[in-house]
Parts: C-alpha cells; sequence; structure tokens
C-alpha cells in the first residue's frame, strides 16, 4: 500500500487561508463643529452631555486594512494611534482577536481645528476592518467603539442623518427623524487659527439656567429638521454659539456674529472644542452665491483666516 504524502508546512483551513491578505477600506467625512452642543435629557430624564454635528464631506479619513496571520496592529503613519486602538476593538467586537493587520490611514482633514479629524480616522479605521471581514456595522455600534478608542466623538457615523449625541457614552440620545434642512455655510477660524488640544479642555460645566436653555434649543432643532427650516435651524445654532463663548471664548466672535446679521444670515455655529465659526446660509434661497462670496469677503477683511464656502448637500431641496 502507498504511504500517504506527508507535508512539512503548517496546514490552514481553506476559509482561515482565504482571510490572510484580504484587504479592506472605509471613509469617514469630517465635520464643520456643532450646530448644538450642552447637556440634554434621554427618556427617562437623565441628563446627558451631547451634540448636533455639522457634517462635512468635502474632506475625508480614508483607511485600508490589510489582514495578516497574527495578532497586534501596524500603523501607517505610526501617530495614528486612535485609530490603531480602534482596529483592535473592531477585531474584538467581531470575534476575530487572533488576528492582526496592517492599517494605513491618508486623510485631508486639518488637525486642531474642529473638523472632526480623529474620529473621522477612527471611524474609517472600524469600517476598513469590517470590510476586510466582509462585515458591516451600523452607524450606533460603530460610534460606541469610536468613542471607546477615544473617549470622546462624535455623530459622523450616521453620515447625513441628524441625531443629538452623546459624545462621552457613544449612544443617540434623540434621533431627529430626517437630515439637516440644505443650508450653505462660509466657514473660518477664529483666534488667528491657532490650534486646540481638544483632548485638554475640560467639560463644560453648565449651569441650571443654560441646561433649561438646551432644551428649548434641541426643541427647536428638531423642529427646523422636521420642516426644514435653515432660518430656525440657524437660530438654534447661534444661541449654542453664544453659551459655548462662556466657556471656550473665540475672539471677535461678535464681529461674525454682526457680520451675519448684517446679511441676513440664518445664523452663526461654532466648533465648541475648536475655533472654526460658520455663517449658516438657506441653500434654496436666490442669489445664494453672491450672498456666500459677499459674506466671505467681509469675513476675511475683519481679519479671520482660511475663510471657505462650503455647500451643505444634505436635507430635502424644496423647489
Amino acid at each position: 500500500m502507498t504511504e500517504p504524502e506527508v507535508s512539512l508546512h503548517r496546514s490552514v483551513p481553506p476559509c482561515k487561508a482565504r482571510l490572510v491578505e484580504r484587504r479592506g477600506t472605509g471613509r469617514a467625512g469630517a465635520h464643520h463643529g456643532e450646530l448644538l452642543q450642552g447637556v440634554f435629557q434621554d427618556g427617562k430624564k437623565r441628563l446627558h452631555r451631547g451634540l448636533l454635528t455639522l457634517p462635512l464631506n468635502h474632506m475625508s479619513s480614508v483607511a485600508t486594512f490589510r489582514i495578516v496571520d497574527s495578532d497586534g496592529i501596524s500603523v501607517i503613519p505610526p501617530e495614528k494611534t486612535k485609530a490603531a486602538k480602534a482596529a483592535l476593538l473592531t477585531l474584538g467586537h467581531i470575534e476575530e482577536r487572533s488576528r492582526g493587520g496592517v492599517l494605513t490611514v491618508e486623510s485631508t482633514i486639518p488637525v486642531g481645528h474642529g473638523y472632526g479629524s480623529s474620529t473621522a480616522d477612527v471611524v474609517a479605521t472600524i469600517r476598513a476592518v469590517a470590510d476586510a471581514f466582509e462585515m458591516g456595522l451600523r452607524p450606533s455600534v460603530i460610534s460606541r467603539l469610536a468613542v471607546e478608542a477615544e473617549l470622546a466623538s462624535d455623530a459622523i457615523a450616521f453620515e447625513d442623518q441628524a441625531v443629538l449625541f452623546a459624545q462621552r457614552e457613544g449612544m443617540v440620545i434623540e434621533h431627529f427623524g430626517d437630515a439637516l434642512p440644505p443650508i450653505w455655510v462660509v466657514g473660518f477660524k477664529a483666534n488667528d487659527g491657532q490650534l486646540v488640544d481638544t483632548l485638554a479642555l475640560p467639560p463644560a460645566r453648565y449651569s441650571g439656567e443654560e441646561i433649561q436653555t438646551f432644551a428649548m434649543l434641541r426643541g427647536l432643532a428638531a423642529r427646523a429638521i422636521r420642516y426644514q427650516d435653515p432660518q430656525l435651524l440657524g437660530q438654534a445654532a447661534t444661541l449654542s454659539a453664544k453659551i459655548s463663548q462662556r466657556h471656550l471664548a473665540k475672539a471677535q466672535f461678535s464681529t461674525a456674529l454682526g457680520i451675519a446679521n448684517e446679511f441676513g444670515a440664518c445664523g452663526v455655529q461654532v466648533a465648541h472644542s475648536g475655533s472654526l465659526i460658520g455663517i449658516l446660509l438657506d441653500a434654496t434661497a436666490s442669489g445664494i452665491a453672491d450672498a456666500a462670496r459677499a459674506i466671505a469677503v467681509a469675513v476675511a477683511a475683519a481679519g479671520f483666516k482660511d475663510v471657505v464656502v462650503l455647500p451643505i448637500h444634505s436635507g430635502r431641496r424644496h423647489s
């Protein structure tokens, strides 16, 4: 009888062999700070820190994850440590802890101004790892993993869905049931464009009066999204920005507010933990492009840095 041929190489089950060297990709957009940020009640009247993000899609982080047949994560560039942690957390969540990989993160998002660069890196990474294993994760799951990876996150995993999001808990306080109204933003940087170390900032300590105001602003934002009303949204954002001035003041904020009022804009929003300010415009208004350019010129003349006009293509457009 012929002896069976014996291989000296370690056998790998076919299903596992196919995993090695498989790649996945993920993308996540930036944001232009927040339309609303404060403390809000959940359905059981418990208080949570929460925010409503203003998403931007023209800047993004893109992650690529290549599975290797060993544990551990190698990340390029090496300073993307939060993304590497997110990759490990995702492997644990999908029960692939014995696997590792090579993670590459590329981003066009500036760091340290309130654009959400680290969260974009982390969300893109989570999506890339899941994609490598041919899995999809819900935004709620991605958000919880993101918070675990970087302590505080935002709602960019929900993309154009408007949600009131608890940034330190990774949970949705309220889903507003639609996207934001169609708006344009004239964006710029206050404080001479200086970087802000968001992790070094202590959480704002809001007064009882401010917390009552946040409840009113939440209702105003909900109505603005329900009826796709940029003016109402601008009112809520402006009042939230004014409260933010008491906790992280931006130089010349009153100048920005004056320009918005002069040109009849919907309102002003800010990055509550960054240097960004945005003047909000109704995207459905006639002459929107000319109005945005005029505001941009006025903002630059006032000395603000890095002025850009940003159409936000979200929400239902009215005829």
